[in-house]
C-alpha cells in the first residue's frame, strides 16, 4: 500500500520535500499504470480525429487535415511544456489563471495534482493530451482554404489565451466554475464547447469556399468513408481513456465512466442513422460515425456523474440534437466545412446541461453514488437529486466557454491576419489546385482526376441536403 505524502503542499514542490529517497512509495503502481495507458489512449484520439476529418473533407485537401492534427500534438507539447500546464494547474493561481510557478515544467514531479493518487509529472502528462487534441478538434476549420502557416501559430496563441482559461475554471480548485460549482468530469466546456466555437470563428474568419451555396454547401461526398470509420474507430477507443482516466485513478468510478461512454455512443450511433433513414431510406455509414461521435461527446462532462439509464438519454440527446445542428450553419450563413461546431460545440453544451439535471441518483442519502464511486463524499449533484440551481451553473459554464472562446478565436484571427506572411486563406487559384498541392506539395494518395470544378459534371437533380449538411451531401462520381 502506498504511504500518505508528507511533504510541501499547496506551493510548487518536486516531492524531495519528503526527505526520502524513493518518490515511488507515495502512489500505488496500478494507478500510475491506468494513467499512463490511458493518456496513450488520448495521444491515439489524435490522428483519429485526422483521418476522421480527412475522410469528410476533399480529396484533393485530405492530408492537410492529418498532418495539422499531427502538429498539434507537437506544437501543444511545447506549449504546454513551455508554459501550459503551469497557467492551467499551478497551486497559486487566482479565480481566473495560474501563475507561472512551474514555467518549464520547473518543480514539477513528484507532489500530487488532481488527487492524491497522482503525481505532479503525470497529471501533467496526461492533461497534456487534452490540451493537445482540443486545438486539433477545432483546426478542421482550415478545410480545403486555409494556410498551414497561420494554422500552426494559431494553435499556439489559442492554447494559451483560450483553452489554458477555460481549462482552468473549470478543473483547477481556484478557477471559478470549479468553486461554483459547474460539474465537468472530462472536458464538455473546456474541450468540446471551447473547440466547437472555435471551430465556427475561424469559419466566419476565413469565408466560404469557392462554388458555396447557402441551402447545399458543396456538391460532393466525403471523398474517403472508409477514413471516417477508421477514425471513428481511434477516437471511440481512445475515448476509454478521456473519459475512464478522468477519475484520475482506477476505481469504480473510472469503470462506470467506461461503461457509460461506450452506451452513450453506441445510442448516438443508432438515432442518427435513424434520423438519416428517415430522409432518403438509405443506412448512412458516415450518418453512424457522426452519431457515435456525437454521443461520446454529450456523455464526457456527465461521464463521472450520470448512472447507465442516464448514459442512455444522454447518447439519444447528444445524438438528436447535434443531428438537427448540422443545419445552423445554413441558417447562419456560416461555412463549417466538418460540421465541427454541430458535433463539437452542441454536444458539449447538450451534455454539461444534461450533467446538471442526471448528476446520480442519491444512495445512501446526501450522498452521490455515481461520483461517490472514487471514494469521495459529493454534495446532490443535479435536478434528479432537487438541486436545481446545479441546472444555472451548467448554463453558466456553457456560456463562458462558448463566448471566450469565439470572441478570442476572432480577435486572434483578425490581428493575425494584419500580420504580413501571417493571412489565413489561401489563394483562388491555390484553393482551386488543392491545399494538398499548393501547400505540402504531397498528397494522400496516387490519383489521377476526372473532374476538377463543381460545374463540370454537376447535372439537375445531383444535389441532395442531408442531415450532416455539407458532409453528406451527394453529387456524380470524380468530385474532388
Amino acid at each position: 500500500m502506498a504511504s500518505q505524502y508528507n511533504g510541501t503542499t499547496g506551493t510548487a514542490d518536486a516531492g524531495y520535500s519528503t526527505n526520502v529517497h524513493d518518490l515511488n512509495i507515495f502512489y500505488d503502481t496500478g494507478n500510475l499504470t491506468f494513467l499512463t495507458m490511458s493518456s496513450v489512449l488520448v495521444l491515439l484520439m489524435i490522428p483519429g480525429v485526422g483521418f476522421f476529418y480527412s475522410g469528410l473533407a476533399r480529396r484533393k485537401s485530405a492530408l492537410q487535415l492529418v498532418l495539422l492534427s499531427m502538429l498539434s500534438v507537437a506544437v501543444i507539447g511545447f506549449q504546454w511544456f513551455f508554459w501550459g500546464y503551469s497557467l492551467t494547474f499551478a497551486r497559486t493561481g487566482n479565480a481566473f489563471l495560474g501563475d507561472l510557478s512551474q514555467f518549464g515544467l520547473m518543480k514539477t514531479l513528484a507532489q500530487p495534482n488532481g488527487s492524491a493518487f497522482l503525481p505532479d509529472i503525470l497529471l501533467c502528462l496526461y492533461q497534456g493530451m487534452f490540451a493537445a487534441i482540443t486545438p486539433a478538434l477545432a483546426i478542421g476549420a482550415v478545410a480545403d482554404r486555409g494556410r498551414m502557416l497561420p494554422a500552426i501559430v494559431f494553435i499556439f496563441i489559442w492554447s494559451t489565451v483560450v483553452y489554458d482559461p477555460i481549462a482552468y475554471w473549470t478543473w483547477n480548485p481556484n478557477g471559478w466554475l470549479y468553486k461554483l460549482p459547474a460539474y465537468d468530469f472530462a472536458g464538455g466546456g473546456p474541450v468540446h464547447i471551447a473547440s466547437g466555437s472555435c471551430a465556427l470563428a475561424y469559419s466566419v474568419m476565413l469565408g466560404k469556399r469557392t462554388g458555396y451555396s447557402k441551402t447545399h454547401g458543396l456538391p460532393y461526398r466525403p471523398h474517403s468513408v472508409t477514413n471516417v470509420v477508421l477514425g471513428t474507430v481511434f477516437l471511440w477507443v481512445g475515448w476509454f481513456g478521456f473519459n475512464g482516466g478522468s477519475a484520475l485513478a482506477m476505481n469504480l468510478r473510472a469503470v462506470m465512466a467506461c461503461y457509460v461512454t461506450n452506451l452513450a455512443a453506441s445510442c448516438g450511433g443508432i438515432v442518427w442513422v435513424l434520423l438519416d433513414y428517415r430522409l432518403e431510406r438509405k443506412w448512412s455509414t458516415i450518418g453512424f460515425c457522426s452519431g457515435a461521435i456525437s454521443g461520446l461527446v454529450a456523455i464526457t462532462p456527465a461521464a463521472g456523474f450520470v448512472s447507465p439509464w442516464a448514459a442512455l438519454v444522454v447518447g439519444l440527446l447528444g445524438g438528436a440534437c447535434c443531428n438537427l445542428a448540422t443545419k445552423l450553419k445554413f441558417l447562419a450563413g456560416v461555412d463549417d466545412a466538418l460540421d465541427i461546431f454541430a458535433v463539437h460545440g452542441v454536444g458539449g453544451m447538450v451534455g454539461n446541461v444534461l450533467t446538471g439535471i442526471f448528476g446520480a441518483l442519491t444512495r445512501p442519502p446526501s450522498r452521490s453514488y455515481i461520483a461517490g464511486l472514487d471514494g469521495t463524499a459529493y454534495p446532490a449533484i443535479g435536478w434528479i437529486q432537487h438541486n436545481w440551481v446545479q441546472l444555472g451553473y451548467q448554463l453558466a459554464a456553457i456560456c463562458a466557454a462558448f463566448g471566450w472562446s469565439f470572441a478570442l478565436t476572432c480577435t486572434i484571427l483578425f490581428l493575425m491576419n494584419l500580420v504580413p506572411g501571417l493571412s489565413l486563406r489561401v489563394s483562388a487559384t491555390e484553393e482551386d489546385v488543392g491545399i494538398d498541392d499548393a501547400q505540402l506539395g504531397e498528397f494522400a494518395y496516387d490519383y489521377v482526376e476526372s473532374t476538377r470544378h463543381v460545374a463540370d459534371a454537376a447535372s439537375p437533380g445531383s444535389m441532395s441536403s442531408s442531415s450532416c449538411g455539407s458532409t453528406h451531401e451527394k453529387t456524380s462520381p470524380g468530385f474532388i
